[in-house]
């Protein structure tokens, strides 16, 4: 059989074609396994500082075997559930009991997809991204409860309806506080409210337009986060560990996740809805204009953008760290009642009062 030479570029172009086309997949998904990379690192580092906060606050030394300074500390212990074995209560409901840490953690990991990390760094800039972190971080709670049902065991189902709870009572003033930063913004976009607040630096933070709606998000998010005082859902002293206590192993290492996970977006959430984002500070003062101008590489914008982010995010993450350690824990009718009787009347009335201020200044 003989192929003429238009044949023979025919098959060459289709095989480049379909070369370039596999090259272009493996480079979208290293966005996606850089963001994976780097929330690894950063619930490492958040582990690490717990411990040594706690610590310095309890008067202790702190992790100091496992590596220079107990760095490795989280490493040896996520190596240890990964070896533990994987026990399954016999009269549970199996297929639920696997599926319902999976479900906590694929959830908030989509919370990332929304989140302007820096300069022109987000995965995904939709108009409706803090509605979309909203919805996302409520489906959480149904894992922790699937976790409970499925355990058959009354700790752990108390624990699963606590969880659930205490999600619903603290969404609420939680979504009034973002609908009131959405109202002065204009936008829901995630990347739109920050550039809302780059035009006077400092003095344009939502924080200080919004005071009391940030101390009701504040509240709210550690409340999202089952920390401490609001950790009732796996209240030692009461349910044994709640909704994760007859899981082992790699499983219960998720549930352990999914702690740090959430804590990790809330921090986030409160830089990019209060803090300015990758804004700099200095009012009046465009610091990326004045990088352009020394025609350094946009690469290097995204950098310092992701670093005035995090640093902002770290600064909540110490706040709530120390709050963990400081306050005692609170019985589950104060926390209903704080939820319901004060942060919801609270959070509708500085709703009202933004729409208010919005409407007048038309």
């Amino acid at each position: 059989m003989i192929i003429d030479r238009v044949e023979v570029e025919t098959i060459n172009s289709f095989s480049k074609s379909e070369l370039l086309k596999e090259i272009y997949g493996l480079i979208w998904i290293l966005p996606i396994l850089a963001l994976l990379l780097g929330i690894t690192i950063e619930v490492l580092v958040i582990v690490w500082l717990e411990r040594e906060i706690s610590a310095s606050i309890q008067q202790r030394i702190g992790p100091e075997y496992a590596g220079p300074l107990g760095l490795l500390q989280a490493i040896a212990d996520g190596t240890k559930l990964l070896l533990k074995e994987d026990i399954l209560p016999s009269r549970g409901d199996i297929p639920l009991f696997s599926i319902g840490p999976s479900i906590a953690v694929i959830s908030i990991l989509l919370s990332f997809l929304v989140i302007p990390l820096g300069y022109r760094f987000v995965l995904a800039d939709l108009s409706i991204g803090v509605f979309l972190w909203i919805a996302i971080s409520s489906i959480a709670p149904i894992g922790l409860l699937m976790a409970g049902y499925s355990s058959n065991n009354k700790y752990s189902f108390s624990g699963g309806l606590r969880a659930a709870a205490q999600s619903i009572s603290y969404e609420i003033p939680l979504t009034f506080c973002v609908l009131a930063i959405s109202l002065l913004s204009n936008s829901l976009s995630t990347v739109d409210i920050v550039e809302a607040q780059s035009k006077y630096g400092f003095f344009g933070w939502n924080l200080w337009r919004q005071p009391i709606g940030f101390l009701v998000f504040l509240i709210s998010s550690l409340a999202e986060c089952e920390r401490l005082p609001f950790d009732l859902p796996e209240a030692e002293e009461e349910l044994v560990a709640g909704y994760q206590t007859e899981y082992s192993g790699i499983k219960y290492g998720l549930f352990y996740l999914v702690s740090y996970l959430n804590l990790l977006v809330s921090s986030l959430f409160v830089t990019v809805l209060y803090l300015g984002g990758w804004n700099f500070s200095i009012p009046y003062i465009s610091f990326f204009g004045f990088v352009q101008m020394n025609k350094i590489i946009g690469i290097l914008e995204m950098v310092i953008g992701i670093f005035i982010t995090l640093t902002k995010a770290y600064l909540f993450l110490f706040i709530s760290i120390t709050i963990r350690w400081t306050l005692p824990r609170m019985r589950m009718d104060q926390l209903l009642n704080l939820g319901w009787k004060f942060l919801l009347p609270i959070s509708l009335g500085n709703l009202l009062l933004t729409t208010s201020s919005q409407l007048v200044s038309l």
